[in-house]
């Protein structure tokens, strides 16, 4: 989402899907018991799209008869949701229902640059001087430096005399003193007073709004761990009830703040509800979504929604030109998030994980009913005894942690690279939001065209990322946001450096929709859930430091620029020493993680991999020039978008995304 939150994200997960494995002369020989060759079923899971996932029932039907009956077929949410409709009446809905929840994330994200925003025009205010115009209080009181009046020093003398003597112009050899009346702010470009210069947030104390933002990004670390808590304890639904409403509270408390202090915890605890806010609502919709739709509802609600949230959030800021107002009013909608229960259902994902499959299949059957399917009572049978089933081998598993990964060489090199990797996408990516400041133009122009780039990054990440893959596209979008960002501060401050600067920004957009689904990808499922959501917390750290990279700019504009360039080619770079993931078969277990790439090459392009579907495959074989067969058998992933950016830990820690694999899949390279 972008905005760091660009973040909206989702723990990418493969899905199961059921295939026999070929046999030779295309026949399928067994005992009727299921111990023959090609009696058991492999359960293969790979990266990709999910364009191309399909539920074969044949396949089912043959499975059983094959089986003589006896074991009734594995399925799986995914196995369900084309019987009762992928996208139909009811998907719609929630697709429609999550726009509020896309401004309420955008608004909490970005509304503090518009709270805390000062006109670069602000002078010492000399009392003795009101009743001149503006330039002649300049003349008589600010010296010059470097051409323009100093925004911090005023002359030392009796302006009582000065002005009794006559005099309109100043002497520069007066002694100076920093300001002792406040100051005056020229609100031609910013034509409103904000919480920042009515507390002169400036000179010596110009890095307080950069101390709130950061401690805006710790409450959201702490926020991720408190309600991923709740909603790991108590469901999905009341944790984003709960993130709401502390976003509400704190949202309009924050118009009420006297000093700092106040300001400094009303924003730690708005920070309770980024990205929580949106994500878990984003996680709700995308489980009751057909994997042949979700990467269109993963991708377009961010794209759309987020987008036009985030467009239309400084016009707001404009036109109500009161900071207070705009605290309530950004605050106020998220109110709305205590009707969620009333259309959205729980998790079924998340009530199958707690042991209650009847709660699970009755909403499924809610959904089958407004989508106007008829599903028999025998699949949701299979479906209840398949729950039962992964939950015995999920407990037989025993428990992973994240310091699992870290005992195996190959395993510790990707997840160190995940990290730093991912913490220079946020931070390059947060950089680039806070410094529209910096460009020398309109700052709400500046900022709706920014915020404007995350559509197209997303509609073309869409189309191409199952395509090219997502190790040389990370590469290639990171090292040109950092080209374009460098090449911003050798051109002229203005329309050309904000022209590049934007460019950079619209790279790292697509950056950061890679990011933590590649994460997903490469890391194995028993630590899954728990690695991306320690990876997404070390986003969260880089993020504290980006509001001091943009303060930078009160000693040189280029200077965070230049940062932001060099950490988004050296993160570009790193990303290539990752194994792809693109129609690979995902690493489920530590030894698979240990493994995962080994023999790839970094010239590797998925693009220009050959692959074979099942009905060409004996053809493949026999053709002696053909070396390199990849089997059909595509598990596609979740794709996601931001970004949103992805920050609910209940969802990514949830014992269901950390379901164990029951097979692995055997792919020639």
């Amino acid at each position: 989402m972008e905005g760091q939150a660009k973040q909206a994200y989702f723990v990418n997960e493969a899905y199961n899907h059921e295939e026999s494995p070929p046999q030779s002369g295309g026949t399928i020989t067994g005992n009727g018991n299921g111990n023959g060759a090609g009696g058991d079923a492999l359960h293969r899971r790979k990266s990709g799209g999910n364009r191309e996932l399909q539920l074969d029932i044949s396949g089912f039907k043959k499975g059983q008869e094959m089986h003589g009956g006896a074991d009734p077929p594995n399925l799986d949410f995914d196995d369900i949701l084309p019987l009762i409709g992928e996208f139909g009446r009811y998907q719609k809905l929630l697709f429609i229902c999550m726009i509020p929840f896309s401004f309420f994330v955008a608004f909490v994200y970005f509304s503090q640059i518009f709270l805390t925003l000062i006109p670069e025009q602000h002078w010492c205010h000399v009392p003795e001087l009101d009743g001149l115009d503006v330039m002649a209080r300049l003349a008589l009181s600010i010296p010059m430096t470097n051409g323009e009046y100093n925004n911090c020093y005023m002359y030392d003398v009796n302006y009582t005399e000065v002005l009794a003597q006559g005099k309109v112009m100043a002497d520069p050899k007066w002694p100076r003193v920093k300001c002792r009346h406040g100051w005056s702010y020229n609100f031609t470009e910013i034509p409103y007073s904000t919480v920042a210069t009515e507390q002169n947030w400036v000179c010596d104390d110009a890095a307080l709004p950069t101390y709130a933002q950061s401690i805006f990004f710790l409450g959201a670390i702490a926020g991720g761990l408190l309600f991923g808590w709740v909603a790991d304890r108590f469901g999905r639904i009341p944790a984003l009830i709960g993130t709401n409403m502390m976003g509400l509270v704190a949202g309009v408390g924050t118009a009420f703040v006297t000093n700092f202090w106040e300001f400094a915890a009303m924003r730690f605890f708005v920070g309770f509800a980024f990205d929580n806010c949106f994500t878990m609502m984003y996680i709700l919709v995308l489980e009751y979504v057909g994997p042949k739709y979700r990467t269109f509802v993963a991708n377009m609600s961010i794209a759309i929604f987020f987008t036009g949230a985030a467009c239309l959030l400084p016009w707001i800021a404009y036109f109500v030109a009161d900071w207070k107002i705009l605290a309530i009013v950004t605050s106020a909608p998220l109110f709305l998030a205590i009707f969620t229960p009333m259309i959205v259902p729980e998790s079924a994902r998340w009530l199958v994980s707690q042991g209650k499959v009847d709660k699970a299949i009755g909403i499924l059957k809610k959904l089958e009913k407004r989508n106007g399917r008829q599903v028999p009572t025998q699949t949701y049978q299979n479906f209840a005894d398949s729950c039962k089933r992964m939950r015995e081998q999920e407990a037989q598993n025993g428990s992973y942690s994240v310091l699992d990964l870290f005992k195996s060489p190959r395993l510790r090199r990707t997840t160190l690279l995940l990290i730093v990797i991912w913490m220079a996408i946020s931070l390059v990516f947060d950089g680039h939001v806070r410094n529209v400041g910096s460009l020398g133009l309109d700052i709400f122009f500046t900022f709706t065209l920014a915020c404007f780039t995350e559509l197209p990054a997303d509609t073309l990440l869409t189309v191409i990322l199952d395509r090219f893959g997502r190790r040389w596209l990370a590469c290639s979008s990171m090292v040109l946001s950092g080209v374009f960002s460098l090449l911003a501060t050798v051109v002229p401050v203005g329309i050309y450096s904000a022209a590049l600067a934007i460019m950079g920004r619209f790279f790292v957009n697509i950056s950061y929709n890679i990011g933590l689904q590649w994460a997903a990808e490469v890391l194995p499922t028993v630590v899954r859930a728990q690695a991306v959501a320690f990876i997404h917390i070390m986003g969260y750290v880089a993020s504290i430091i980006a509001p001091f990279v943009v303060y930078l700019a009160n000693i040189s504009n280029a200077l965070p620029l230049i940062i932001l360039g060099i950490l988004g080619i050296i993160g570009g770079l790193l990303s290539l020493l990752l194994p792809e993931t693109l129609n690979h078969v995902l690493p489920q277990t530590l030894t698979d993680g240990e493994e995962f790439g080994r023999g790839q090459s970094i010239w590797d392009f998925p693009c220009l991999a050959k692959q074979v579907d099942d009905d060409d495959e004996d053809e493949a074989k026999r053709n002696t020039d053909v070396e390199e067969v990849r089997s059909q058998a595509f598990v596609r992933g979740t794709q996601t978008g931001a970004s949103l950016n992805a920050s609910t830990g209940g969802e990514l820690r949830s014992s269901i995304l950390r379901r164990s694999v029951k097979s692995r899949n055997s792919t020639k390279l």
